[in-house]
């Protein structure tokens, strides 16, 4: 007797987002099934990823992945060509973390000039993140969304404090933007009604529901990511249907697990390897979970997401 698996059947989609530079571009979500769920319905884009680069050396990251960028972590515009050039990325997430406050106090009119030259020297779509202060972000971003107007970019995070300032500095410069709310269905559904009230297309939105490594909480943050694309697709909720992005590396390379020295803690393995492996196991998950956009820092944990994702596809 043959046996007919049994098929969900969702009733929304999830919009596409289309990012480019000059004749490259990437290409999210637009699916209307589950991640992966190709034996139900469409899952044809494959999740983007996007290379992070900082306009400041890294000297917070570990030393084993500062050491992967050594030649080039102190020139943002050397360390954008290198992971575009060297590593092929199909994507670059540059965060201005030197403006946070804590972090030098870089000026917005500096951050613009930073954002200007890294456009004028690559030829692959661009994401423009603040350092994640509220205040600083509010004025960051909408300096460096004028810059790049003529390169319509992703720009973020807009949150619930700032986001009247940066939705309105991305809609006339006609970038995407990423809305970040704090782990909650229900916060992140609020934010994306307040942009669409002011005018934002929804169309134009990354829903960015914050997420966790592994280990430290990625089951919540998978249980939320899991709810929002439930929404979308099985409810058809109209304000829950833009594509997830995952913000991995930040989450990752700054939790014990991927710093604790050999020395100290034998039995984990050793250090480098074991880095790669959180980065990309994290990164795993949150796919699995619905994101369509991540971004990430080692180029060995890229090169094993996407093998994943070459097989999942």
């Amino acid at each position: 007797m043959s046996f007919t698996p049994p098929k969900e059947v969702y009733n929304g989609k999830v919009y596409t987002v289309t990012i480019s530079k000059g004749a490259k571009a990437v290409t999210f979500g637009g699916e209307n099934v589950l991640p992966f769920h190709s034996f139900e319905g469409e899952f044809v884009n494959k999740p983007v990823i996007a290379y992070e680069i900082q306009d400041i050396a890294p000297s917070e990251w570990p030393e084993q992945l500062r050491q992967v960028y050594a030649a080039v972590g102190d020139d943002t515009v050397k360390w954008a060509k290198y992971v575009q050039d060297e590593l092929k990325a199909e994507a670059i997430a540059l965060r201005l973390q030197g403006t946070h406050p804590d972090s030098g106090n870089r000026s917005a009119d500096d951050a613009a000039k930073t954002v200007k030259a890294v456009l004028d020297n690559i030829d692959v779509p661009l994401i423009i993140l603040g350092s994640n202060n509220v205040e600083k972000d509010a004025e960051v971003l909408v300096k460096v969304s004028e810059v790049a107007k003529d390169n319509p970019c992703i720009i973020g995070k807009a949150q619930e404090d700032n986001y009247k300032t940066i939705a309105a500095a991305a809609m006339a410069n006609k970038h995407k933007l990423i809305a970040m709310s704090e782990l909650d269905i229900n916060l992140s559904k609020q934010l994306n009604i307040m942009l669409t009230q002011m005018g934002f297309d929804k169309e134009k939105i990354i829903i960015d529901p914050m997420c966790s490594a592994l280990g430290y909480g990625i089951e919540y943050t998978y249980t939320v990511m899991e709810r929002i694309r439930l929404a979308a697709l099985m409810q058809n909720d109209t304000t829950m249907q833009q594509p997830i992005v995952g913000d991995v590396g930040m989450y990752v390379w700054k939790i014990k697990e991927v710093q604790a020295s050999e020395d100290i803690l034998p039995h984990w393995g050793a250090l480098t390897p074991r880095g790669i492996a959180w980065e990309a196991q994290t990164a795993c998950a949150l796919t699995m979970a619905g994101a369509g956009l991540l971004i990430m820092r080692h180029p060995e944990a890229v090169k094993a997401v996407n093998a994943f994702l070459d097989e999942m596809m």
